[in-house]
């Protein structure tokens, strides 16, 4: 591949499990960044187009909405897919498998991934948990069409697999906003885990986490992702007039104006740069047809908000912060502490997992990312 990611070790898997016999007949093309969707190719329609985007470096929505959406259009939330191939080899290349060692992966989808490791491996070394049957079903029929026969399992992917543990390598194709503990109790002392990492707030990252003797895991992100979430670990949002309790905007907030444009927090890195700092949060953007729009931050409690006003060609944006917390002044803290440290990007971060939980870092173990620090 031009990208690099797909290394000569992993050349002859490559070509002996092709990845058109793991897309279903009707996709929805995503775009190189993995967060839109584009119209439906039905192969039966357009089985040019099918190719193409097939064999294009991009993710392939295979499912809309746990399954219920139906029809030709977009649904509303995107909840399998075919990942891109550039992020499955790079993903493969974190893992670093050797022969005779076995493979927990969590998040089947269509099977390629676990079908390009029962390849490498085979078919006895790798144990693959999917949590909609439906989904199972269709990868267990992909993978043997292509004569591929790991062990494929329905349940819950934060459980593993205690009956084929302990693992060489765990692999999750589903991000995740906390390691399930299971995962590194089921994995050998220097064991790998590889799994996309995201916070709240918004921006993911690979994490490749080594297990020490004593239990704890650590290890550095590896490159930018935008994976679809583990369905135990989804968030669900409190609707927006949750906020306002009944007042109309601006309510009881506070007005003031900041010189921090809401456009230069909206990166994947500068959000995870934010949700490492602002816990229990989320954003998101109001766009109106004069190119303007206000970047709102809720608080998961309901208590708390903030909006800042962007203009094009502004130097100053109006501020309206509510509730105990000042979201917007913790949103400017952890921008500052990030610039301060010259915008380090996702691989100068890394986290540990141990029996105190889970603590993100900057450059080493012994310095880790602060909370926003803001007067209250």
């Amino acid at each position: 591949m031009e990208a690099g990611a797909l290394t000569s070790d992993w050349l002859p898997t490559f070509r002996a499990v092709p990845r058109e016999l793991f897309v279903p007949d009707r996709i929805w093309p995503g775009i190189a960044d993995g967060t839109r969707q584009t119209a439906l190719i039905d192969r039966a329609q357009d089985p040019e187009a099918w190719f193409e985007a097939v064999y294009s470096d991009i993710p392939l929505t295979t499912q809309w909405d746990d399954g219920r959406h139906t029809g030709d259009g977009l649904g509303t939330t995107p909840t399998s897919s075919n990942s891109m191939p550039r992020m499955v080899f790079s993903m493969l290349a974190d893992l670093d498998v050797r022969e005779g060692q076995c493979v927990l992966e969590i998040g089947t989808g269509t099977g390629w991934n676990a079908g390009l490791l029962a390849h490498r491996l085979g078919g006895a070394h790798v144990v693959s948990v999917e949590y909609d049957a439906d989904v199972s079903k269709g990868a267990v029929e992909n993978l043997r069409c292509a004569g591929l026969s790991p062990l494929v399992l329905v349940g819950d992917g934060r459980l593993g697999c205690a009956g084929r543990a302990p693992f060489d390598r765990v692999v999750a194709t589903c991000s995740i906003g906390e390691v399930p503990r299971t995962w590194i109790e089921q994995t050998r002392p220097g064991g790998v885990v590889v799994a996309p990492w995201g916070t709240e707030y918004g921006g993911e990252c690979i994490v490749r986490l080594v297990v020490g003797d004593d239990g704890p895991a650590q290890g550095r992100f590896t490159l930018s992702s935008a994976f679809m979430r583990l369905r135990q670990q989804r968030t669900e949002r409190p609707p927006f007039d949750a906020y306002f309790k009944g007042q109309e905007w601006p309510a009881n907030g506070t007005r003031s104006t900041t010189l921090l444009s809401p456009a230069d927090i909206g990166g994947w890195l500068e959000q995870f740069v934010i949700g490492l700092q602002v816990s229990g949060a989320f954003w998101r953007a109001e766009r109106y047809d004069d190119g303007t729009y206000t970047l709102w931050t809720y608080s998961t409690d309901t208590q708390s908000w903030a909006s800042a006003d962007y203009e094009p060609g502004a130097t100053e944006y109006a501020v309206v912060q509510s509730g105990p917390r000042r979201l917007w002044d913790e949103t400017e803290a952890a921008h500052r502490w990030w610039k301060k440290n010259d915008r380090p990007g996702f691989n100068r971060f890394g986290l540990t997992v141990d029996g105190d939980g889970e603590r993100v870092w900057l450059d080493s173990p012994d310095n880790p990312v602060p909370r926003a620090s803001v007067q209250r």
